[in-house]
């Protein structure tokens, strides 16, 4: 028997078209129209071969009724790796210029990356990194 493997990462979105504008501002690429069969779910698959999946919350709650929104910090991070030092602070203020929320303004990491961090649509915390010397 083979070992499971990671397949989809899924964001459960309250605004399906703010979360693709904004997942889209970060290089992913989702089919048009955004949710051809009206299901509350929508696709990309990353060169990485992992497909990044967005539901609407009333797509959840279709199949899960109790479900609701967390509440307080967040639990889950995305982190998006960005081609340069500089990269990681363009996209930054391109992202909160688009209206994102800035999380963690960008700073060099003792780890040696540039790290930022800024909240998607819905509030969770997406990372924007670049090693800082290539």
């Amino acid at each position: 028997m083979a070992a499971p493997h990671l397949d989809v990462i899924g964001v459960i979105v309250s605004d399906m078209e703010v979360s693709i504008a904004f997942y889209r501002r970060l290089g992913l690429t989702f089919p048009e129209p955004s949710d051809p069969e009206g299901h509350g779910h929508v696709e990309a698959v990353p060169d990485s071969r992992i497909r990044f999946a967005l539901d609407t919350e009333d797509s959840i709650r279709s199949f899960d009724p109790g479900w609701t929104a967390q509440t307080g910090g967040h639990r889950m991070a995305l982190a998006f790796l960005c081609d340069s030092p500089r990269s990681v602070d363009e996209t930054f203020a391109s992202l909160v210029k688009a209206g994102a929320r800035p999380y963690k303004e960008p700073w060099d990491a003792f780890w040696g990356q540039r790290y930022a961090q800024v909240h998607d649509p819905d509030g969770n915390v997406v990372d924007l990194f670049a090693p800082l010397t290539q």
